[in-house]
């Protein structure tokens, strides 16, 4: 029968609501006990409250009941029947209130109108103990209407249950009108103050999330760029110190020192990274690119023009030269590299070509743009205004453009 299957899915969905609520509480109780055992503070505002919150208001209805009980209630099955209903539809509908997709849907506005047809028609029947249905309805109305309406719904239902407890028990209803607005605006108060305090703890709990993330995500990049550019320079020194160590041992000594320096350096820069202070110079990066490119065999050609760089600026472009000439190094076979940097007062552009033999430089810079070298560098230059194009040069080789406002934005925000 379909009434019996909606009674069973809708018990099936309270023992799970139960479920959730026990689960809340223990979780709850484990951080408290958690806090406690490390002297923090505990800030958690307990377990989301869920139906089983109102289940206790309907013991205001224990008078009817007990007049059913007692044979006072004239027409007792009639009686026993709304009773029934009415705390079927209070439950149905405070167990919903506490989700948006489940409070908002149509079958629980209807739920509520016909909650309120109900406790309309026993009032006006039978008076007495069942007007105080009133104030549990407002409670019910108060846990499913939020934002602009509310107001005007308290009103309306203070209106009726005045109006009908003044048919049924004359100055009495002054009492069964003010429990009915005060219930329903508390209980609509309260519950979006604390949806307010829930929403915007998780919303604490994102911004902390994505900040670790945005961290890890800059740490991984400029170790990505410092380990990259650092053991390219590393190697390429080393197999100069090979090839010079069998004639001319003076010159492979000045290699091994080089590489000493580097090694030292690349420590001091991962501590750098590691505290998020690292601010490159520009006039290091190119120095560091000179000595890679002449230790790989590639003759350097620096240009440097316009007005004095920024730090946040200086820094930026410092990481594109350093990941170019790590390209340029590892896969272009190029025998001269050109790096411009040209000023205006406004922008500011970086150019690093080579004359390599063009494909292979290109399918290397292209893998970078697409993995996490020259990309990670699209990314942050594009948070700092600016922007980076990289592809086949105008004859031969390969090249990387990169472009900055005067004053960038800082080096170690990323996009989110």
């Amino acid at each position: 029968m379909p009434w019996m299957r909606e009674v069973t899915c809708q018990v099936h969905e309270w023992r799970a609501a139960r479920a959730r609520w026990k689960a809340d509480v223990d979780r709850y109780r484990a951080e408290q006990r958690a806090a406690r055992a490390s002297g923090r503070e505990v800030r958690d505002p307990g377990p989301p409250p869920t139906g089983f919150a109102l289940l206790p208001w309907l013991l205001m209805g224990m008078g009817a009941f007990s007049n059913i009980l007692q044979g006072r209630t004239q027409q007792p099955w009639i009686g026993a029947i709304g009773l029934f209903a009415f705390n079927s539809l209070y439950i149905y509908v405070t167990f919903r209130a506490f989700v948006k997709e489940t409070r908002e849907a149509r079958s629980t506005r209807v739920a509520l109108v016909l909650m309120g047809l109900i406790t309309c028609a026993l009032a006006i029947v039978y008076g007495g103990t069942w007007l105080y249905f009133f104030p549990l309805f407002g409670l019910a109305t108060g846990a499913i209407m939020r934002g602009a309406r509310l107001g005007r719904i308290a009103f309306a239902l203070t209106a009726v249950a005045a109006v009908v407890s003044a048919f049924r028990a004359g100055w009495d209803a002054v009492n069964v009108a003010y429990g009915t607005f005060l219930s329903t605006m508390v209980t609509a108060a309260i519950l979006s103050l604390s949806e307010a305090v829930r929403e915007l703890r998780a919303a604490r709990e994102e911004l902390a999330r994505r900040a670790v993330e945005k961290e890890r995500l800059r740490f991984s990049r400029d170790l990505h760029d410092l380990l990259g550019h650092t053991l390219s320079v590393i190697v390429v020194k080393s197999e100069a110190a090979r090839r010079l160590a069998a004639r001319d041992l003076d010159a492979a000594l000045v290699q091994v020192t080089d590489i000493e320096s580097v090694g030292r350096q690349a420590l001091t820069e991962i501590r750098e990274a590691v505290t998020g202070y690292r601010e490159g110079s520009l006039a290091t990066e190119l120095d560091r690119a000179r000595s890679a490119l002449s230790a790989a065999g590639v003759e350097p050609v620096v240009r440097q023009s316009g007005p004095p760089l920024v730090p946040q600026t200086e820094a930026l472009l410092g990481w594109v030269v350093r990941e170019a000439v790590t390209n340029v190094v590892r896969h272009s076979g190029a025998a001269r590299c050109e790096i411009t940097v040209d000023g205006t007062p406004d922008r500011v552009r970086l150019t690093v070509t080579d004359d390599g033999t063009g494909s292979s430089a290109g399918s290397s810079a292209a893998t970078g743009i697409g993995g996490t070298g020259l990309k990670g560098l699209t990314e942050r230059l594009a948070t700092a205004g600016g922007s980076l194009e990289a592809g086949p040069g105008a004859r031969t080789g390969f090249q990387v453009r990169a472009e900055l406002p005067l004053e960038a934005t800082d080096l170690t925000e990323v996009p989110a």
